[in-house]
């Protein structure tokens, strides 16, 4: 559950990343080392408990954040299992799309939603990938009537991934659940 909390806290909640470093697109936790895509120069960078990188997109009262988990055991779950895993707590939940597709050479599930968090209508575009015993996870979440534009400039950011090969070895930071 405590996966799914930065979610929900993201918008509101600021706390102290620690042991990361993220400079000139590089995203670098213990042996794990991530290229991001371009984050838009109007994104503002903030801490967020249970992401390893958010940023607050003012002008379209969005949200995106980054995080990766190594050889967490429960992990190992099919990619819808843990897309779902990021939207609990929402509710009155609708699709509308999810497709597998091709990401830094593995496959990952792409999901776009509606769903109220706490009482509150947002619009979800999410992928979540499985590579070398790690699980990436981005997420961008925006009030429905701004999302589009958002989501165009967060597509380019999670496009950009690229996890270096051999990531997730046994010296890599694992969260537990």
């Amino acid at each position: 559950m405590r996966r799914l909390r930065f979610v929900a806290l993201l918008p509101f909640a600021l706390a102290c990343a620690h042991g990361e470093s993220f400079d000139e697109g590089v995203f670098r936790k213990g042996d794990v080392r991530v290229e991001i895509g371009p984050v838009p120069a109007d994104w503002r960078r903030v801490a967020v408990d249970g992401a390893d990188l958010a940023f607050r997109d003012d002008a379209h009262d969005g949200s995106a954040l980054f995080d990766v988990r190594c050889n967490v055991r429960d992990d190992d779950a099919p990619l819808s299992v843990l897309t779902d895993h990021l939207i609990m707590g929402t509710t009155e939940r609708e699709v509308e799309s999810q497709d597998v597709l091709p990401f830094d050479r593995r496959e990952a599930l792409h999901t776009r939603m509606h769903a109220k968090l706490d009482g509150v209508p947002m619009q979800y575009d999410i992928y979540v990938m499985k590579k070398d015993g790690c699980v990436y996870d981005l997420v961008y979440v925006a009030d429905p009537s701004r999302f589009a534009d958002g989501a165009a400039r967060f597509e380019r950011f999670a496009l950009g991934l690229r996890a270096s090969e051999g990531t997730g070895g046994a010296r890599a930071v694992s969260r537990d659940p």
